[in-house]
């Protein structure tokens, strides 16, 4: 049985994870063994624990005891579950819960660049993008148009935030993805990748870019996708390092697509269509 307890104080030290410690302070980025995220919605927290995750607590609307959150309980039998009324819980956390259910979780230990490349052939890279909405739409696309797993440069928004995990679907805990250090970016992660058999795609506008069905790239047993950040591309040097410069052919004078809109078109031609064509 769950130990269901009804919140009576908001100060108590229990909820600070849901009500008063930031996203940054949850991340504890200097010492990431203790880090926290929060997984939002049961179809989430689904996810979070078919993929090991482990709970720390639970914040829930009173009514989903017995309803949407039932199956979550179960699995949850030993962790403190804080249930309220909806209007109460809306006033300690500054907004509304998805389906009216939080999970606060360890996060897992991170994976190694060896690790997210060692049966894959369709990666998606991510250099810079520090919009957690984008990021968690990226993951989306990449999960489900095949996409085998996701590298992020050090600067870009984690994939733990809670918008990040909440637009993802929770997608963020089933396809493989680890963060590169600082300073291993671009060049020592491209040499790698070129080590391991992949080629590089650069997604650019540029004058020697070839089409996202270019035969030569489609036909690649090992390419990495790479997209760059929202408001300036991907650096003069990714793009110089790469094998490849990679447009999404546009019309009506458009010259490009947000970049969450970008890597659906891409994953969608090299994950699916170019697999299904090899």
């Amino acid at each position: 049985m769950a130990k269901i307890i009804e919140i009576t104080d908001f100060n108590e030290k229990a909820l600070d994870i849901y009500a008063r410690k930031s996203e940054g302070e949850l991340l504890n980025r200097h010492e990431p063994e203790k880090g926290i995220f929060i997984a939002e919605s049961p179809k989430v927290i689904e996810r979070a624990l078919n993929s090991g995750c482990k709970p720390i607590s639970i914040l829930m609307e009173k009514k989903h005891i017995n309803g949407q959150g039932q199956e979550i309980l179960k699995r949850c039998k030993d962790v403190p579950v804080y249930v309220a009324e909806f209007d109460i819980l809306t006033q300690l956390t500054g907004f509304k819960l998805t389906r009216g259910m939080l999970c606060a979780m360890h996060r897992p230990a991170p994976k190694t660049f060896d690790e997210v490349c060692a049966s894959a052939k369709r990666i998606v890279i991510l250099e810079n993008i520090m919009n957690p909405t984008n990021v968690g739409a990226i993951f989306r696309s990449a999960a489900a148009l095949n996409m085998d797993s996701v590298i992020l440069t050090y600067d870009c928004s984690n994939p733990l935030y809670r918008r990040a995990i909440r637009v993802s679907m929770g997608t963020v805990f089933q396809i493989p993805w680890m963060i590169l250090d600082k300073d291993v970016w671009p060049e020592q992660a491209i040499k790698t990748l070129h080590e391991k058999g992949f080629k590089t795609a650069a997604l650019a506008l540029s004058n020697d870019s070839v089409p996202i069905d270019d035969p030569n790239l489609m036909n690649e047993e090992k390419i990495a996708l790479i997209f760059g950040s929202e408001g300036d591309g991907l650096t003069t040097k990714t793009i110089t390092d790469c094998d490849y410069t990679v447009k999404i052919p546009m019309s009506h004078d458009v010259d490009s697509l947000n970049v969450a809109a970008a890597s659906a078109v891409a994953c969608w031609q090299i994950g699916c269509v170019s697999r299904k064509n090899n």
